[in-house]
């Protein structure tokens, strides 16, 4: 629940990353009056600070601006959900969203990895569940054994997609470290989808003898996209150098960025132990004894707090058709991290 509650700040965040601009507030689809429905993908695109020709690509397919949404709520949602231990938890609220991504810390290289994951993985799926006008379900030409196989199902569109957020992203500047490094990231998040396809096969025949097989490519779960950027953020590559106000010279054009699935970043974070323009700082911060409290409290210990919560207990499935559910109630202790 408390992720929903961040959810805008996220979506602004993701957004600017995706569009490279400032975006402006979002105008949620089941807000607009019933009667504009038909066109409220046109409302959404315009409420969007996009470039011209995303705009054009939002409007033209009533699908695009949807996945739009769904993509950054998803990669938001799993941003806060694989760092929820973490000191940095994912939260972009204010100044502290423009000033982490106007730098090149590994934190910045994942929210970029996770943006063009996420709107990939997303349309890949709306062209498979028929959301889309403009694509439909995988064909998968280059499946062996074509003649074994029985083409079936409906495969999750990753042509379709990876085409569309490359043409969505349009080329960006390569003619400093940092914009070849978002890029680099940019593209290692549609790399972790691609590399994800599964083959999913279904058996027909008599008795199942699977004389003849139904199969169909899909996606990864996206949280186990998110696992694997996540473990990429954690052996993330520092390339070139720089300080906190001035650049170092950069390299040349075809230097310091090696052909890899790494992410890479160019700075050191800070440690996002106190207030500063990145973080709101942890103190107040629930952890969890003897898992993460010493590392997110940053030495300056922990609270105890200790309180009376009730949640549905014994729950059993009754005839016909609801859940009854007793009421227990315990004491716990909560932890949160000293000022």
């Amino acid at each position: 629940e408390r992720w929903l509650s961040v959810l805008p700040a996220m979506w602004q965040s993701l957004l600017c990353v995706l569009t490279g601009n400032e975006p402006l507030s979002i105008l949620p689809l089941n807000s607009l009056p019933e009667e504009n429905l038909g066109r409220a993908h046109y409302k959404l695109c315009d409420r969007l600070k996009l470039e011209k020709k995303q705009r054009r690509m939002c409007r033209r397919d009533p699908g695009v601006a949807e996945t739009l949404r769904e993509a950054i709520t998803m990669s938001a949602l799993e941003c806060q959900y694989q760092f929820r231990f973490e000191r940095w938890n994912c939260t972009l609220e204010g100044r502290h969203r423009a000033n982490i991504l106007k730098r090149g810390f590994k934190e910045t290289a994942f929210l970029y990895a996770i943006s063009s994951a996420g709107l990939t993985h997303a349309m890949a799926k709306a062209c498979s569940a028929g959301r889309m006008e403009r694509c439909t379900c995988d064909e998968a030409p280059d499946l062996e054994n074509r003649k074994a196989w029985q083409w079936g199902g409906c495969g999750d569109n990753l042509k379709y997609a990876n085409k569309f957020v490359k043409d969505f992203l349009g080329k960006r500047s390569n003619k400093d470290l940092r914009a070849r490094v978002d890029m680099h990231n940019t593209n290692v998040g549609m790399k972790v989808i691609k590399a994800g396809v599964e083959t999913t096969c279904k058996c027909h025949g008599v008795s199942g003898s699977c004389t003849v097989q139904t199969c169909w490519r899909q996606l990864l779960p996206f949280h186990e996209i998110g696992k694997q950027l996540k473990q990429r953020y954690e052996t993330s590559v520092k390339v070139g150098s720089s300080t906190n106000e001035q650049p170092q010279p950069l390299p040349g054009l075809n230097d310091q960025i090696p052909r890899t699935m790494d992410l890479l970043h160019i700075e050191d974070s800070p440690s996002f132990c106190r207030p500063s323009k990145y973080s709101s700082g942890t103190a107040a911060r629930k952890c969890y004894k003897d898992k993460n409290c010493e590392a997110i409290c940053c030495g300056r210990g922990h609270n105890t707090q200790s309180r009376e919560v009730t949640r549905p207990c014994q729950c059993q499935v009754r005839w016909c058709c609801y859940v009854e559910c007793k009421q227990c109630t315990q004491r716990e202790e909560v932890y949160t991290c000293k000022g």
